[in-house]
């Protein structure tokens, strides 16, 4: 799907959009004020947005690739940790079996969950802020005014 989204981007998207631009040029050719788009304008421009389109691709590939990068290693963790402490420890006596059961649940608990833990946080926060705004916020210069229920009641001129 990328092999044909990339050249389509750069090539098939440019066009219709100067065919659309001429044809908008010559139904208001009274008004002088109108900005000229001219094709190597879009072309540059789509060719920037091309280059944000696959560096966007590559970096959440990247992204997925290193949480199955981290999962492999976590399982890999886990059969060290089984066989270090437990497994190791078996044929010796039970109070050694003891001991490397707690060996065991404690560097389980201390790498393994606290590193799954960790690491689901960054995804998420990764998530929210790389990909969430790659999809949505625009720096167009309209400043950025949060949600206020008050706000709505006072200009509707509703009493506190």
């Amino acid at each position: 799907i990328a092999g044909i989204s990339v050249p389509m981007l750069l090539c098939a998207k440019p066009y219709f959009l100067s065919k659309e631009a001429s044809t908008h040029h010559h139904s208001h050719d009274e008004e002088e004020d109108d900005e000229d788009h001219g094709l190597g304008e879009i072309l540059i421009h789509q060719a920037i947005e091309t280059i944000e389109f696959v560096l966007g691709m590559v970096s959440n590939t990247a992204s997925y690739l290193r949480l199955w990068a981290l999962s492999l290693a976590h399982s890999e963790l886990a059969t060290v940790f089984w066989e270090k402490a437990i497994l190791s420890t078996l044929n010796v006596n039970w109070f050694a079996t003891f001991i490397g059961y707690g060996i065991f649940a404690g560097t389980t608990f201390g790498v393994l969950l606290c590193m799954d833990v960790l690491e689901c946080f960054l995804h998420a926060l990764r998530l929210h802020w790389v990909e969430f705004q790659n999809k949505f916020f625009h720096a167009d210069g309209v400043r950025f005014a949060p949600y206020s229920f008050k706000q709505i009641l006072k200009d509707a001129g509703s009493p506190n």
